[in-house]
């Protein structure tokens, strides 16, 4: 009773304090502080000299430090001043130590997220990012335990949540920075997983068995190794096991309510994410370059809009880092130093997801007299077991955990019955794969030489770089360490008995690229852009790319256009035309019914030109008809009743094939009875939902932008208005340039375009920004939420570079002078 009392007086404090923050809008607020600049002044031990930081009224931090090492040591603190609670979670995430803080029921979490922690040799693993990357990461990390240190003694400083959850932040090494690999979009195993399932229970229906999985590209039959039995792996298990590992966290209410909260299931403790989901083949990004040749001012335009699961605070986080050899602007992830998108004084660059295949999943034979030993090329072969203490709140002495590991990687699970382990091999696992540390090299290479060269030692996750200079060139280079598998296709589980061996990685000039392209721009949409005649499109480098609607929809815009404005630019990261929904439209012209209420919605969508715009009545219709009737209507009429229970709501584009060529898999009248029924269902629910007027509907009334925070279930109404964020009515969906993937539950937006940014290559301070929902990670801070309803309207604000055009919008000061 006494626990549960304090936690509602932290609760009550918490919202008290929220709410006096967020009197005075932002705007307001902004405007108050105009004229003089807010001023802090730290002292602060671990600096060289003093530096300065001016923040302008949008939260940017830009930093002026007099050493380069100190420009590291001021982004790590002004990280912890704005976004403390995100990194510090973000660390003890990946560490394994959730259960120092939170208790028993985080202690199977910190043991699965040590198993993917790296472990080789740390003196290899910082020269792989560069000569001077220990020495920025023990920079930065200096600057985060800088500000933890001023927290200790100003608790006032310390973000709410740290006082609703009593605990306190911990003290970082730079180790944990290139230790931790969970976080850089991890894919495949489960894709493997997925597809053995299916194979087992579907066998007769094999040619059929890819609707479960994405589309594959380049087309290929998934063959199953020999000596694999689809049926004995235990699914569930390895799902559990790889979300535990590297899933995010969740602070559900049963872990609230309870002081004995250990048998929680792991699904209301980690965001598991439907690997066949529409939006985890959205989470990747938009790109492109433009040389000048068409651009309305005669300088390269590049443009970036990464897309990730959207919350409170956002992924992103925009900084300006100033020292003697090194002036550098733009995002990155708040826990870690230097900018991974952005521009220094000569380049632009910018990164969109190249799915290459990473991981496999290692099927082994264990002995039954000793069951830590595994077949390995006829014989028995000893995992390598470690043994972890995990602390444990609550508990007085920590609990010992093992981890085992085989030569090819952590043990995710082991079937003690069926004599079988399971292992993952990544190749985020080896030297220099630390997920977007490779930013270090790029950020601060001066010509197209330099920035392939550090691209040639980008590790993870596989990326498109697309690049602008000053002098007029663009280019585009994939990067990431592709494996190379002599004797398979890596789309299934294989066994681990020595038969199916990586044989290294490919170097990366095999991989294609292009400078100064005929074409004059270059765009990446996470598609598969590899082109068809190049060598690298049959070695294998990876089939699960995204849905080329976004990619074709952006490619047609900008080469219909010789005349490119930085405006058009961001009028098209901000498009919303629907290619699935125009070919699902057309279908339409020769389907009849008797069905009034089917009728109507015929004649609402009949000659709709696929645009899904917040204010739209079709689109409205069309999305809750396509994504949540319409997809499963057509997986049930054409799979067997087990084939379409594992497929769901089956692939968009495999859908969509079968509504355009029906036959084998339906006569068409069969087709049109389909698209009726399922219209006329999604008429109902619109009409329940928004009235019985089509002229009243609106997409943005059922598709709304809100960003929770992730202490939204503890929270009661009151204060989640302050911590979550609602940005209103937004357009689009997971298959429009302006990516905004929903949950079909209650169509609310689950992932997309957080950060956009325009450069205006060379002409610096004439780019264009946005960041959702706030650069800020404090719920009392002014710019938690201010760039939220910036961002749903589709606006942005100058990404200033200049020393003058800083100076002239600066609203607060911030100080830092040597101890």
């Amino acid at each position: 009773m006494v626990c549960r009392a304090r936690r509602l007086a932290a609760l009550l404090i918490l919202s008290t304090a929220a709410a006096a923050a967020h009197a005075v809008p932002p705007a307001a607020a902004t405007a108050a502080t105009a004229a003089v600049p807010a001023n802090e002044r730290f002292q602060v031990a671990g600096l060289e000299k003093p530096a300065s930081i001016l923040i302008d009224r949008w939260g940017v931090p830009h930093i002026y430090a007099n050493t380069l090492y100190d420009a590291f040591y001021v982004q790590g603190f002004m990280a912890a001043r704005d976004r403390l609670w995100q990194i510090d979670l973000w660390r003890k995430r990946g560490l394994g130590e959730m259960a120092k803080d939170f208790g028993p029921a985080y202690v199977e979490g910190d043991r699965m997220a040590r198993a993917v922690l790296f472990r080789g040799d740390m003196y290899r693993e910082w020269l792989a990012y560069g000569s001077d990357a220990k020495r920025v990461a023990e920079a930065f990390v200096a600057g985060v335990n800088a500000y933890v240190a001023q927290t200790e003694s100003r608790p006032d400083l310390l973000p709410p949540e740290f006082r609703l959850l009593n605990y306190k932040p911990a003290r970082w090494h730079a180790e944990d920075i290139v230790r931790i690999r969970h976080h850089g979009l991890t894919l495949n195993v489960m894709g493997e997983v997925n597809r053995a399932q299916v194979y087992c229970q579907v066998k007769p229906d094999a040619a059929r068995t890819d609707w479960v999985q994405r589309e594959l590209d380049p087309p290929i039959q998934p063959k199953l190794p020999d000596g694999l039995d689809p049926c004995a792996l235990p699914t569930v298990e390895l799902r559990r096991a790889y979300e535990l590992a590297t899933a995010a966290p969740r602070f559900p209410k049963e872990w609230w309510a309870s002081a004995k909260a250990e048998g929680i299931p792991h699904e209301a403790l980690y965001a598991v994410l439907d690997t066949n989901s529409d939006t985890a083949r959205s989470l990747g990004s938009n790109n492109w370059v433009i040389s000048g040749s068409r651009t309305s001012t005669g300088r390269p335009i590049l443009a970036n809009d990464p897309h990730r699961a959207h919350g409170a605070p956002s992924l992103r986080y925009i900084s300006h880092l100033n020292a003697p050899g090194m002036s550098v602007i733009g995002a990155g992830e708040p826990f870690l130093p230097g900018i991974s998108i952005g521009h220094n004084d000569n380049i632009g660059f910018g990164l969109t997801r190249f799915y290459m295949d990473q991981e496999d999943l290692y099927v082994y034979e264990t002995n039954p007299a000793q069951p830590h030993e595994y077949k390995y090329r006829g014989r028995w072969e000893p995992m390598e077991t470690v043994t972890e203490e995990i602390a444990v709140k609550g508990e007085a002495t920590p609990r010992k955990v093992s981890l085992d590991f085989t030569r090819h990687g952590p043990v995710l699970v082991t079937d003690a019955k069926g004599n079988r382990a399971y292992a993952l091999r990544a190749a985020w696992l080896d030297l220099g794969m630390a997920p977007y540390f490779g930013s270090m090299d790029y950020m601060r290479s001066q010509n197209w030489d330099q920035f392939r060269a550090a691209m040639n030692r980008w590790g993870a996750p596989g990326e498109n770089q697309v690049y602008a200079d000053r002098e007029g060139n663009i280019g585009w280079i994939p990067g990431g360490l592709t494996v190379i598998r002599p004797n398979w296709d890596g789309l299934t589980p294989v066994p681990g008995d020595g038969r199916y061996e990586w044989a290294g990685y490919r170097n990366m000039d095999e991989l294609p690229w292009a400078y100064n392209p005929a074409a004059g721009y270059v765009v990446t949409a996470n598609e598969n852009n590899i082109p068809p005649h190049h060598p690298a499109a049959k070695m294998g480098v990876g089939y699960e790319w995204s849905d080329t609607a976004r990619a074709r929809r952006l490619k047609s815009l900008v080469a219909a256009n010789p005349h490119a404005s930085v405006a058009d630019s961001m009028a098209w990261q901000n498009d919303t035309t629907s290619l699935p929904a125009l070919r699902a439209v057309a279908l339409l012209a020769n389907v009849r019914t008797e069905d009034v209420q089917a009728r109507r919605g015929l004649d609402l969508l009949r000659g709709w030109d696929g645009n899904e715009r917040a204010d739209s009545a079709p689109a409205a219709l069309f999305e809750v008809w396509f994504s949540k009737y319409l997809r499963p209507a057509v997986v049930r009429a054409a799979l067997s009743p087990e084939g379409a229970r594992l497929a769901g709501y089956g692939d968009a584009s495999r859908v969509l094939a079968v509504l355009e060529k029906p036959e084998p898999w339906m006569p068409v009248e069969r087709r049109n009875e389909v698209i009726v029924a399922s219209l006329k269902s999604a008429m109902a629910e619109v009409e329940r939902k928004l009235g019985p007027d089509p002229k009243a509907w609106q997409w943005g009334k059922l598709h709304t932008a809100v960003f929770n925070h992730p202490l939204d279930p503890l929270l009661d109404n009151a204060a989640r208005q302050r911590y979550d964020v609602n940005a209103g009515p937004i357009g689009g969906s997971s298959f429009t340039p302006m990516n905004t993937s929903y949950r079909n539950s209650d169509y609310q937006l689950t992932a997309g375009a957080s950060f956009r940014m325009v450069l205006d290559v060379g002409n610096w301070d004439a780019s264009r920004v946005v960041n959702a929902p706030g650069q800020s990670g404090n719920p009392a801070s002014p710019h938690y939420r201010d760039l939220a309803q910036m961002w749903a309207r589709g606006d942005y604000f100058p990404l200033l570079y200049t020393r003058k055009a800083v100076e002239k919008e600066t609203r607060e000061k911030v100080e830092l002078v040597p101890q």
